[in-house]
């Protein structure tokens, strides 16, 4: 029997490892979101002077490119994280984000270096979409891994934690730049500073992952196999059910988590007409709370288990979506509007806040980064990224409340999923011994 000292000390460990990941993920999330928070300020800089809304359509492309780019991150990272350990994935992706916001903050404008200044810019895109795109899949396959049996619910909600904080630093920064700088000093030279910053960020949160642990269950397979794991498609197709659950798991999932936080933004103020300076107060409030709600849900799913919480958002959002929507389109108070989108919120936590978990808890140790990150990767660029882009056509064809219905038809469909699927805390791989559970996976 370990002494209680030794059980504090291991689970100081826990916390130090799952600290360290998770700042790396937030600093990951921070330089993804700090694209689309400043490219109103910096479309000028990259392109030919001109019509505005051409200029950030052109960045708004750029970003979605970076939306395809996910699923070979997911790829690429989730293999060489099954291949040659969770770490050393973790640690080359944040280096991969802080040298893409590094090309970014120091690429000089189109009327310096003409078109090698967009060209450089796309590199940079591309560059941070491979590496948020394996940060997903390695991340909650590394916070599940080490955490303590019993509190994997809650320290893999970390990984929702770190990823919402990253897009509300991103936000406040724009805020306080705002505050501090002229319209001119801010499309000048002032959104600079964002990037400048992620990068610093992203090097500091390099250095912190590579002093993590190498997780347990990865350590063990490697001891087992002799020369590491295998991995790859080929090994991963051999887990079709696995890879289809975590696609029916992410679908509804992703596109109501981008309806109630990215896309609501817009909502409130082109339909709601609501001023954009109190969206973005309402957005943020909501944010933080929506932040201090997945640890507590995820350590409710430690005690009651996942499918509960599941099905909590795929009912609530299946019946609850449209009414919602519609409520909102109505409603011109700041105080209902914020009331309605965390209703809308906290519904989405049911998904959120235990997602990376159930993931991780489908596939053996081989093939966890991979099996996570790949169908993921897919999911979110097909549907996620889209959300914004549907909502916003069927709102021009005339044609919103459709676009309230998709979501809920996407919800259905995860429902659906969650009502067949086991209860994948219990006889986890997560659990198995080790060389075990390559073999076999718990039964329906």
């Amino acid at each position: 029997m370990r002494s209680a000292s030794t059980t504090e000390f291991s689970e100081r460990r826990v916390i130090a490892n799952v600290m360290k990941g998770s700042i790396g993920n937030l600093i990951e999330w921070y330089d993804w979101y700090t694209y689309a928070a400043f490219s109103v300020y910096f479309a000028a800089t990259f392109f030919p002077k001109g019509n505005l809304t051409a200029q950030l359509l052109n960045t708004a492309a750029i970003f979605a490119v970076g939306f395809l780019m996910r699923p070979l991150g997911g790829w690429l990272f989730g293999r060489f994280a099954d291949r040659y350990g969770r770490r050393r994935s973790l640690t080359v992706s944040v280096t991969l984000m802080a040298f893409g916001s590094l090309l970014i903050a120091l690429t000089p404008g189109y009327g310096t270096i003409g078109v090698a200044a967009p060209v450089i810019l796309v590199l940079a895109r591309l560059l941070q979409g491979l590496s948020v795109g394996g940060e997903y899949g390695t991340s909650a396959t590394y916070l599940s891994e080490v955490a303590s049996p019993g509190k994997r619910g809650f320290y893999s909600s970390f990984q929702y934690v770190t990823l919402i904080a990253g897009q509300l630093i991103a936000l406040g920064l724009q805020i306080v730049l705002q505050w501090v700088l002229t319209e001119q000093q801010l499309t000048s030279w002032g959104w600079r500073i964002a990037f400048a910053i992620g990068a610093t960020g992203a090097v500091v949160a390099m250095y912190l992952r590579r002093t993590m642990d190498e997780s347990a269950s990865f350590e063990a397979e490697v001891a087992h196999t002799g020369d590491g794991p295998r991995s790859g498609l080929r090994l991963l197709l051999q887990y079709p059910r696995q890879c289809l659950l975590v696609v029916g798991l992410t679908l509804g999932g992703t596109v109501s988590f981008y309806t109630f936080t990215t896309y609501l933004q817009k909502f409130m103020h082109l339909t709601s007409g609501i001023p954009n300076s109190t969206v973005t107060v309402i957005n943020f409030l909501a944010l933080v709370l929506f932040v201090a709600l997945q640890p507590i849900a995820g350590a409710l799913s430690d005690r009651i288990g996942r499918r509960p919480l599941l099905m909590f958002f795929g009912i609530g959002a299946t019946l609850l979506t449209a009414p919602l929507l519609m409520l909102l389109a109505n409603t011109r108070s700041s105080v209902g509007a914020f009331a309605i989108m965390m209703t809308g919120l906290v519904i989405v936590t049911g998904y959120t806040s235990i997602n990376a978990i159930v993931k991780a808890e489908l596939f053996p140790t081989s093939i966890r980064a991979l099996g996570v990150g790949l169908p993921y990767g897919l999911t979110v660029a097909i549907f996620g990224g889209s959300t914004e882009y549907v909502a916003l056509a069927l709102k021009n064809a005339g044609h919103e409340e459709v676009f309230f219905y998709y979501v809920a038809g996407c919800a259905l469909i995860s429902l659906l999923v969650y009502g067949w699927m086991r209860e994948t805390s219990r006889n986890s791989p997560l659990d198995a011994r080790i060389g075990a559970n390559a073999e076999a996976l718990p039964s329906e």
